[in-house]
């Protein structure tokens, strides 16, 4: 199946770094993240992985898990895990799916329906298409979808900074400008009539087009 924006993720259940899990019941009334990787023991996914694990807190204030995959089993996850806090100097403390069977990664269409097989036998390079992130929200619907080439390391500072302006702009009616960051100016949605504005803004806003209008951050 393929998916967009506003579908509702595809609900699965999965061995775990940390048990099994019923996808959906363990995302309950948080955002979630989920984020794939093509091969276990493999350089960039081992510091990504690490580097999530680091900045995983800031995640947690905003209510949002993380959970990763990879296409091999749970044991190989598990050794695998050792390799990443000694390399990047943090412990994963969140789950990381086994996904040997290929089942999540043709769910969420990193891989084709139809690929045969398991795991097993399986490179990199033949996983590369499984390397995406996906955010989903408490309604369990799909708020965004990155995919990466194997060579390019995640931006997940990125990713945290598209969580705060998603939260933001799912509780008040505003858009957030080109890099914009928490704190920043933002916008007011199109889809606000001028005379809605002024109940919502009754200090005003700026206005350098009509479908231009700045007001200062919400809170």
């Amino acid at each position: 199946m393929s998916l967009r924006i506003n579908d509702i993720a595809p609900d699965f259940r999965a061995e775990t770094t940390q048990g099994p899990i019923q996808f959906h019941q363990w995302i309950g009334d948080s955002w979630a993240i989920l984020f794939s990787h093509p091969k276990d023991f493999t350089p960039v996914c081992t510091t990504e992985l690490g580097y999530l694990a680091r900045i995983e807190p800031e995640f947690r204030k905003r209510n949002v898990k993380l959970v990763g995959l990879s296409v091999d089993p749970v044991d190989s996850h598990s050794r695998w895990l050792g390799d990443i806090e000694e390399t990047q100097g943090a412990k994963v403390n969140y789950p990381i799916i086994g996904d040997a069977d290929l089942q999540v990664s043709k769910l969420y269409n990193m891989l084709p329906a139809e690929e045969p097989g398991t795991s097993e036998g399986r490179t990199a390079a033949t996983n590369q298409t499984v390397r995406s992130v996906f955010v989903i929200g408490p309604d369990k619907k799909v708020k965004l979808m990155m995919t990466y080439p194997m060579t390019t390391g995640r931006n997940f500072d990125e990713i945290l900074r598209a969580i705060d302006s998603m939260q933001l702009t799912s509780k008040f009616r505003v858009a957030t400008p080109a890099n914009w960051k928490q704190g920043e100016d933002v916008i007011i949605a199109g889809s606000v009539s001028d005379e809605e504005a002024k109940k919502l803004y009754p200090q005003g806003w700026k206005a350098i087009r009509p479908y231009l209008r700045v007001v200062p951050q919400p809170k």
